[in-house]
């Protein structure tokens, strides 16, 4: 079993860039597919990125391509989302998750962080 904390949100203006760390704990980091999901309010919660194992391959929603990147540092039992020119359609509760086995998209994920808000204004 892992233990996922985000940190990193806030409230930013259009345009500005934000970087979200999440660390892991309880089990072996780098056995874990990890991905970022984001709900905004009233909508479905949708995964904006996902990062395989050792960081070979990655995946984005059509609506943080380009502008998102997903890393992670198996030695820190971390993983990140640096996001750049953020919009206000952006604005959501952003959750670290991790599953284990090699899909990317289109599975469950298995463990949840907390969320941390992202907020950006017009």
């Amino acid at each position: 079993q892992v233990q996922l904390v985000e940190s990193g949100g806030g409230l930013v203006q259009a345009g500005d860039s934000l970087r979200l760390s999440c660390e892991a704990s309880g089990s072996t980091f780098r056995n874990y597919v990890m991905g970022w999901f984001r709900q905004a309010p009233g909508k479905e919660r949708e995964l904006a990125a996902a990062i395989s194992r050792l960081g070979s391959n990655t995946y984005y929603a059509d609506s943080t391509k380009g502008r998102f990147t997903i890393s992670r540092d198996n030695a820190k039992n971390t993983v990140f989302l640096q996001m750049v020119s953020l919009k206000p359609e952006d604005t959501a509760v952003y959750y670290c998750a991790a599953r284990s086995g090699t899909q990317l998209v289109g599975i469950q994920y298995d463990y949840w962080g907390q969320g941390t808000q992202v907020t950006v204004s017009s």
